[in-house]
């Protein structure tokens, strides 16, 4: 067992008056970089919470949550949180950030409450107490690159990505794995949170004749990098692969701009299993056909919550039938990051085709 389920089972396994609800304070991007996730999170959140209380709650205990913009300009955050721990109206986090805003958040915190980080994440860098259960590069980008590299054999790759500590560790990862496929990299470019401006990027990769793109950019980045790819007739001429681009990102490009990208993830919308199509009807129950888009990074909440109600609640009942299900694992335990199944998918038109489990086993 890790330490950091240790210490949220300690945490929240403490005798406490069976009246009181169990509040979880969802951290989660409304504006920014990755606001476009708002929705989607929200939704997988509020599912996740409502299945819950179906099932009992936390002991009798009604589960509530109280949101938190967790974007990189929200200021008020780190103020906010820490009223909240300190008069006990929250007794658990799940955080859907990027690894900067997570570290700042576990600074405020500072081992109150326990907090579950649930996006895909450098392996390192976190406080030993924070349970994080995003994929990680050693399972996420290293064997994608490596299938990449024996299905097209690309020989001069181009890195670009966000200017914080993920993409930085990402592409040190990367150029290991080009290296060793026999391949160079012509260029390593950053670029700050919030960039809308590409062309000039677009301009080095064709200049440089590179013939594959890293793109490490998060949210909205992606979007606009990708449209300015497109506009200057490189779509389906330079392959593009990214480990963060999901659902919502590849509907904000336009399908025009989409060919010859490929993108690994720990779940896809498209993901045919029983759990999944489980998962996506009683989704399209709660919101109907309006519903937020369906992605990785959003579902990756759900997953936060079960592993929330994993720790609250004894092993016994949380394979039994009050248990939440986790969709990446098909165990009725919450999924684990270093067993569960990581998928390659190509991005077609508006959509993302799953071709392969990467590593793992499905559920």
């Amino acid at each position: 067992m890790k330490p950091s389920e240790a210490f949220g089972r300690r945490m929240l396994r403490r005798p406490v008056r069976a009246a009181r609800p169990f509040n979880i304070g969802l951290l989660i991007p409304t504006s920014g970089s990755l606001g476009l996730l708002g929705p989607s999170a929200y939704a997988c959140a509020r599912l996740a919470r409502d299945t819950w209380n179906s099932l009992g709650g936390l002991n009798g205990r009604e589960i509530g949550l109280t949101v938190l913009n967790a974007s990189e300009s929200a200021l008020s955050l780190g103020s906010e949180l820490d009223s909240l721990i300190e008069t006990g109206e929250v007794e658990a986090l799940v955080t859907l950030c990027n690894t900067a805003v997570c570290r700042r958040v576990s600074e405020v915190v500072d081992a109150r409450v326990p907090l579950i980080y649930t996006p895909h994440f450098e392996g390192e860098g976190l406080p030993g107490w924070v349970h994080a259960i995003g994929e990680t590069l050693d399972r996420q980008l290293a064997p994608a690159m490596d299938w990449v590299a024996q299905r097209y054999s690309p020989k001069r790759w181009y890195l670009i990505g966000n200017d914080y500590s993920w993409p930085r560790r990402s592409h040190a990862v990367a150029i290991s794995r080009i290296r060793s496929n026999g391949a160079e990299v012509v260029a390593e470019r950053y670029v700050p949170l919030g960039e809308h401006r590409f062309e000039s990027i677009v301009e080095d990769i064709r200049n440089l004749r590179a013939d594959a793109v890293l793109i490490s950019l998060v949210g909205g980045e992606s979007i606009y990098m990708c449209r300015a790819f497109g506009a200057a007739g490189l779509a389906g001429k330079v392959l593009r692969l990214s480990v963060c681009m999901e659902e919502n990102a590849v509907l904000g490009m336009g399908h025009e701009n989409t060919d010859g990208m490929f993108v690994a993830a720990g779940y896809f919308a498209n993901l045919e299993s029983d759990v999944n199509g489980e998962f996506k009807e009683r989704y399209r129950a709660l919101f109907g056909d309006r519903a937020p888009m369906l992605n990785s990074l959003a579902q990756s909440v759900y997953e936060g919550i079960v592993h929330v109600q994993r720790q609250a609640q004894d092993c016994g009942r949380t394979r039994g039938p009050g248990a939440l299900r986790s969709v990446r694992s098909g165990r009725r335990q919450s999924s684990d990051a270093s067993r569960d199944p990581v998928f390659l998918g190509a991005v077609e038109g508006l959509g993302i085709r799953v071709i392969q489990p990467l590593v793992g086993e499905p559920g």
